[in-house]
């Protein structure tokens, strides 16, 4: 069997993608992977048969600050590209990544099995639920359900927007107006960032999160036995600045008001000057979750699937994009704190309070419990690939 996989170049899309073609080849499924530039070179490219995705400058035409622009009429321009090259390779299905649309658009054209990919919660609409993003708690009760119907009304006409987008993109590619939706969906994230829904969609799978390593090297820890704490900031145009100075200034003892270990993980630490208590470099971010007491990061799903994962507490400072609403779902699960706007002051006191309360540890573990719950990525692939129902 042999399966393509594609998803643009950010590490919080394409990691996912490796992670899950680390496991089909582990099953000796054969994978290709479609992605950016930037990963064919290095451990990715050392590992996975990296191709390069079309199209993926943006045409003088195009904004690329329009998102539905992006989602809709720039894939069906990438698809186009595209789906000779899937062609080519002989693919028994495609898994795409769910926002990297013209993977599925040219699987679709191809007429193969398409998989989505979300390497994050499930951020599809419901009945149940307010709008993504605001980081609110499911409404309950009359006057709670009546302000989820509300702020979905608000945001209705933009979703609609959206769909007639989607609808002349796929019309101009000679498919169906309708987007009939993936053969087979896997929401790549833990059960306790997961929201119920009576309205979850069929064929859609909880598989946990597909973590991947970028690199081997190993980072060697400050000494001592004061509590580690790992401080790694976003890797997301849309991540909150000044994380690093932030951190380095609230964990100082002085500030803290207590001895703490720092470890940095960034990959360009050379304009930070460290104290002594802290060391940074790019390393195997599993390593310093296996020793870390608590976890500083901007909230992206990535690290914070990865640090709960691990039973880590968290401190997050979110961006833009989905951070909000993961940050807010993390600390109403216990697992930690979030903090905006950012201060040195207010992150010093976040981190002292994950750091002397043990509840926030109990909670990391909850949430690292809720894996046992998922299902095999790779047997849904399997099934999807052959036709299986």
């Amino acid at each position: 069997m042999r399966i393509a996989l594609v998803a643009g170049p950010e590490a919080g899309h394409a990691f996912p993608v490796f992670g899950l073609a680390e496991r089909l080849e582990a099953a000796d499924i054969e994978t290709v992977i479609y992605t950016g530039a930037r990963w064919s070179t290095g451990r990715a490219a050392d590992r996975f048969a990296i191709r390069e995705l079309p199209g993926l400058l943006v045409a003088d035409d195009e904004d690329d600050a329009d998102a539905g622009s992006k989602l809709n009429a720039r894939a069906a321009r990438m698809a186009r590209d595209l789906a000779p090259l899937l062609a080519a390779e002989r693919p028994d299905s495609v898994v795409s990544d769910v926002i990297t649309v013209c993977g599925a658009m040219a699987g679709e054209m191809l007429e193969l099995p398409v998989i989505e990919l979300c390497p994050h919660p499930l951020y599809l609409p419901s009945r149940a639920l307010p709008p993504v993003g605001m980081g609110l708690a499911p409404g309950v009760g009359p006057l709670g359900r009546m302000r989820n119907r509300v702020l979905r009304a608000m945001s209705a006409r933009a979703v609609k927007a959206g769909v007639q987008q989607r609808e002349s993109a796929r019309s101009g590619l000679g498919l169906p107006a309708r987007d009939p939706g993936p053969d087979a969906r896997l929401v790549a994230t833990l059960p306790a960032l997961e929201l119920p829904r009576p309205d979850w969609p069929a064929n859609t799978h909880l598989v946990g999160p597909l973590h991947w390593e970028p690199v081997d090297d190993v980072l060697e820890l400050p000494p001592g036995a004061a509590p580690l704490v790992v401080v790694a900031p976003s890797t997301a145009d849309t991540g909150a600045g000044g994380l690093v100075d932030a951190a380095l200034a609230a964990l100082a003892p002085e500030k803290l008001g207590m001895p703490v270990r720092v470890a940095l993980s960034m990959l360009d630490s050379s304009q930070h000057e460290l104290p002594p208590w802290a060391v940074a470099g790019s390393a195997r971010q599993d390593r310093l979750l296996a020793a870390a007491d608590l976890v500083v990061c901007g909230g992206g799903h990535g690290l914070l699937s990865k640090a709960l994962l691990a039973g880590v507490p968290v401190v997050m400072v979110p961006g833009g994009g989905d951070q909000w609403e993961l940050a807010n779902r993390v600390q109403r699960q216990g697992s930690g704190l979030l903090v905006r706007p950012l201060t040195a002051d207010a992150l010093a006191d976040a981190c002292r309070k994950v750091l002397s309360d043990s509840v926030f540890t109990t909670a990391a573990g909850d949430a690292a419990a809720s894996a046992a719950a998922v299902v095999d990525p790779v047997q849904v692939c399997i099934a999807t690939a052959s036709g299986a129902p």
